[in-house]
């Protein structure tokens, strides 16, 4: 396959200079003797990497990194969106008692971003199963009071 691909970028280089322009796919598919499909194919794959720093625009004073996304960069405004939802949660609950607080916590995972059982959380309060499924309960009815749930519903999209 490299071997192929050199040809082809050979005999591209060869034909623009032959002719003065950039050769089609057929030209290039008809001096190798093979078929057009190949010579895409081949094309497709050994394209030529381009520099970040290739001027585009009108007065070139643009590059073309300019315009990439950098994946490892939070996104400002969800950034800040997520800040604010943080401080709305953390007022919402702040009307919780502690107990209910730390139930909520552990069983969503607001602290560690894992969600623990109704086992695990019982046996970190020494009560059964039951008693912490009320204790969410009751936080959980608490929330979904109007006056509470209000700060909170902008964030669910409704």
């Amino acid at each position: 396959m490299v071997e192929t691909m050199n040809r082809v970028n050979r005999t591209s280089r060869r034909l623009l200079q032959e002719y003065g322009r950039e050769p089609t796919p057929e030209e290039i598919a008809v001096t190798m003797n093979l078929p057009v499909e190949r010579i895409l194919e081949v094309s497709k794959i050994s394209q030529e990497p381009v520099s970040l720093e290739t001027p585009i625009g009108e007065e070139e004073d643009s590059h073309l990194g300019d315009f990439i996304q950098d994946e490892h960069v939070p996104v400002p405004s969800e950034e800040a969106a997520h800040t604010l939802l943080r401080e709305q949660l953390e007022e919402v609950m702040d009307t919780l008692s502690d107990r209910e607080q730390k139930v909520l916590a552990l069983r969503f995972g607001l602290e560690d971003g894992k969600p623990h059982t109704l086992e695990e959380v019982g046996r970190d309060f020494q009560v059964t199963r039951e008693r912490i499924r009320q204790i969410e309960a009751k936080a959980l009815r608490k929330l979904r009071h109007p006056t509470r749930s209000r700060k909170l519903r902008d964030f669910l999209g409704e």
